[in-house]
């Protein structure tokens, strides 16, 4: 039997579930070169119609821009952070259409820049794994405490993106936004995960970057949930977590 110790802290823990941007890799360094790109295409596009969005640029997909307009950081409450791609896109079109476009037009017209736009993500594999998590993954391993990834993103780029990292082969269970019909924050992702894990919610931790993974564990019945947060100014937005972690070297794994 295995314990997390965190904060003084022993939490009995057969399963940790992590959200994955921003929770095992570094979210801008993979998606900041997706939003560049999306908003890029969509301003050339506004000024050939001479159009414009209905909102600020940086509340267009919540990005923060510095003093020469590059992107620089993001709203870890924005529909960068949180939303699935086609919510997105979803929004994203909504910004053609309210500049005079019909619908189908719009969100064809997304879905063809968002295309380009993964084309560099691939290309340019940028994932790299948080300082800490190789040592906890391997030291998890070995306590045989289980773990899955719950995530918004696809199944099919959650395998991919752990592929580029080298750590596919920690992870028991993958449970993206396509496999189920209610994603975070409802618990449906963390439930399903556990069913495959054959591990009882109350025996798994759920660990992640933004509220949503918190409610998630909170709705399914979670032993603990985790915040994650390495920067030392935030972490106020994980209102619901149980513990705000700043670095993987805070958790203990004992047996």
């Amino acid at each position: 039997m295995a314990f997390l110790q965190v904060q003084g802290k022993n939490i009995l823990c057969r399963a940790i579930l992590f959200d994955k941007d921003g929770t095992l890799l570094d979210f801008l360094q993979l998606w900041g070169p997706w939003a560049e790109s999306m908003l890029m295409q969509m301003q050339v596009w506004m000024r050939e119609r001479d159009a414009s969005f209905t909102v600020e640029l940086e509340h267009v997909l919540g990005t923060v821009h510095d003093s020469e307009g590059y992107l620089s950081g993001y709203d870890v409450q924005g529909p960068l952070a949180i939303a699935t791609v086609d919510e997105c896109n979803g929004w994203l079109a909504g910004q053609l259409y309210a500049a005079g476009t019909p619908w189908n037009e719009a969100i064809t017209t997304i879905r063809r820049f968002s295309s380009i736009a993964m084309k560099s993500v691939r290309a340019r594999k940028s994932a790299e794994p948080m300082p800490g998590l190789l040592d906890l993954l391997q030291r998890c391993k070995e306590a045989g405490i289980q773990l899955a990834v719950v995530t918004s993103d696809s199944t099919s780029a959650a395998e991919a993106h752990l592929d580029w990292m080298g750590i596919r082969s920690f992870f028991s269970t993958i449970v993206g936004c396509d496999r189920v019909s209610r994603g975070k924050p409802d618990g449906e992702s963390f439930l399903l995960a556990c069913r495959e894990l054959s591990v009882p919610p109350h025996e798994a931790v759920v660990i992640g970057d933004s509220n949503g993974d918190m409610q998630m564990g909170r709705h399914a019945g979670a032993a603990y949930s985790l915040g994650y947060c390495p920067e030392l100014n935030q972490g106020a937005h994980l209102h619901d977590a149980d513990v705000v972690l700043r670095h993987y070297d805070e958790l203990s794994v004992l047996l």
